[in-house]
């Protein structure tokens, strides 16, 4: 039986949690290509043997690194969402959430993944599985922005919340990725910038539909 190398006294909890904490630092300051087994434990201080023994490889490593900073964010994006507000509110909110994906480094270590993950066909499904999640949330935002809104029932046919939230969502990683490439993050600033002007006028058209009249008043209004 595989037995773990000599370390310390921590509880495999709380070495796997260093493990993944030692991955995502090392992604956000070395990138992909410098995420190795050797530059993980060098930065988190421990055999890099530990490694393999909790985690196998260093694909699952790195995936496990991903599920703990995407379950972050996600948290912090439901919590976010619940709140009730208007189209310019959510633009707002998004705006925030994306700075916020920068400064935790959320954005790096996805785009590392991306970037990296062409080059290793076995890691780019798991890193695309990953994502579901994601349109799924912004899925379920749409359809409630839809729901019983006038561009809702003017293209209820038409607009399909699924499709249009895998477009939004590749359309976040395509500038998150482009931004991360080049270091400029003035660009995906000025897309949101362009969407809050854009919010006065698509706000009648997300507005609630006018309630039938009282069947038993005939619709008069006395």
């Amino acid at each position: 039986m595989l037995k773990p190398p000599a370390q310390n006294d921590q509880s495999p909890a709380t070495t796997k949690e260093r493990i993944v904490a030692a991955a995502l630092e090392t992604l956000k300051e070395e990138g992909f290509a410098g995420t190795s087994a050797r530059a993980i434990a060098r930065r988190g201080n421990f055999n890099q043997a530990l490694i393999f023994y909790h985690f196998g490889t260093l694909n699952d490593l790195l995936l496990a690194a991903l599920d703990r900073t995407s379950a972050e964010r996600m948290a912090r994006y439901r919590e976010a969402v619940r709140r009730p507000g208007t189209i310019e509110d959510r633009i707002r909110m998004a705006t925030d959430l994306y700075r916020e994906d920068l400064q935790t480094g959320h954005i790096t270590i996805i785009s590392e993944l991306i970037a990296g993950s062409l080059a290793r066909p076995d890691l780019g499904p798991e890193v695309v599985a990953r994502l579901e999640p994601w349109v799924e949330l912004v899925e379920d935002e749409l359809s409630g922005m839809l729901a019983g809104s006038l561009l809702g029932s003017l293209l209820g046919g038409v607009i399909q919340p699924r499709p249009l939230a895998f477009g939004i969502i590749a359309l976040y990683l395509g500038v998150d990725l482009l931004s991360h490439l080049d270091h400029d993050h003035s660009r995906a600033e000025a897309l949101f910038e362009t969407a809050g002007k854009l919010a006065p006028m698509l706000a009648p058209l997300m507005g609630e539909l006018p309630q039938d009249p009282d069947p038993g008043s005939g619709g008069e209004v006395s």
